[in-house]
């Protein structure tokens, strides 16, 4: 294989002719149909896989996402020039034909499928599969996309990040509030604002006790519930100080949400129980890290990964970031062509 050097000795994916995506300084761009997919610097028209930071951002011309994703990005990124496809559907810049499928990692992301002369390429911004016993509730389940090229992520591509059942996790967490609250202690679950703190909501027992969640979490709830997704009743924390049985509280927030003033109302709490949600809880130093931890993530795992690109059909994958070098040795051991693209993309709060 050839190319410039790439991520740790990788090589990078070099344009070719009639290649449908090419990495520049801006982010992935198709040259046949003069569009962006989750550019990081300002373009004339993006297409966008979801709401994540690393993925949306502001000053675009023109923006593309699914019907089911326009809540959470206008909540994300406000008035935005916003064009959305609905499941099925698609459209053409230029010669290109465009649509969005499930990508399953958080309501309304998706994978940007590109069909131009023959060739097909999807790629596919952060995605979780399901099976082994883990399901996210709260949006559209992963499609697999026949390609011939596809564009993966590789947030989690280690052997050892293979995901526990789902229903197993919840009952941990769920055992962890109740015993907590037995004792008169307030519990603190540490997820990200957008994805992981609505499928945790969705899991959580609200019989323990009240729910309160951050404000930002409660901005993306009321979002995917303007989409149609159902999540129990919260209140602002602040709200606990007052509420009869604010020691059996669990309060979900994110984890850049804690210190400071702007976290005052964990005073009146006492001495919260503190936990984190995370992939990354899948090593055991990130457990000792954190205190308590728990295992779910909102990417896909090894064998999700493996699973995923395997039904593509793909003879090409090209990953974006994570963990890049592993992934493609893997793919190249099972004789595909695997190149890497350097990439702006990575929030380790949203694993």
């Amino acid at each position: 294989m050839t190319g410039p050097a790439g991520v740790a000795g990788l090589a990078v994916s070099a344009p070719t002719a009639g290649d449908l995506i090419v990495q520049r300084p801006e982010g992935l761009y198709c040259p046949a149909g003069d569009f962006y997919i989750d550019p990081w610097r300002a373009v004339p028209r993006a297409v966008i896989t979801h709401a994540h930071a690393d993925h949306a951002r502001r000053g675009h011309g023109s923006y593309l996402c699914t019907s089911a994703g326009a809540a959470v990005l206008k909540a994300r990124l406000g008035a935005i020039p916003l064009q959305t496809l609905d499941p099925g559907d698609s459209l053409h810049c230029g010669g290109v034909r465009v649509s969005l499928h499930p990508a399953g990692h958080v309501l309304g992301s998706a994978q940007v499928r590109l069909e131009h002369r023959g060739q097909v390429w999807v790629a596919s911004g952060d995605y979780f599969v399901s099976g082994a016993g883990c399901l996210n509730p709260t949006c559209a389940p992963f499609e697999p996309v026949r390609c011939h090229t596809f564009v993966t992520e590789s947030t989690f591509g280690l052997p050892l990040y293979q995901w526990p059942r789902q229903a197993a996790e919840m009952a941990r967490i769920n055992d962890w509030w109740r015993a907590h609250a037995d004792e008169g202690r307030v519990c603190v679950l540490l997820a990200y604002s957008l994805g992981k703190a609505q499928r945790l909501l969705a899991g959580l027992d609200p019989t323990i006790g009240p729910l309160a969640a951050h404000a930002a979490v409660r901005a993306v709830n009321a979002a995917y519930a303007a989409s149609g997704v159902v999540l129990p009743h919260t209140v602002l924390p602040e709200a606990l100080a007052t509420h009869p049985q604010r020691q059996r509280a669990l309060v979900v927030t994110p984890p850049m949400g804690r210190g400071g003033a702007a976290d005052a109302w964990l005073a009146p709490l006492g001495r919260p129980a503190l936990a984190f949600a995370s992939g990354w809880m899948q090593l055991r130093r990130a457990r000792q890290r954190q205190g308590a931890g728990f295992v779910l993530s909102d990417h896909a795992d090894w064998p999700g990964l493996q699973r995923a690109i395997a039904a593509t059909g793909a003879s090409r994958v090209i990953v974006t970031h994570g963990q890049q070098a592993p992934l493609v040795r893997w793919l190249q051991q099972q004789g595909l062509q695997a190149e890497v693209f350097n990439t702006d993309y990575g929030d380790e709060a949203a694993s």
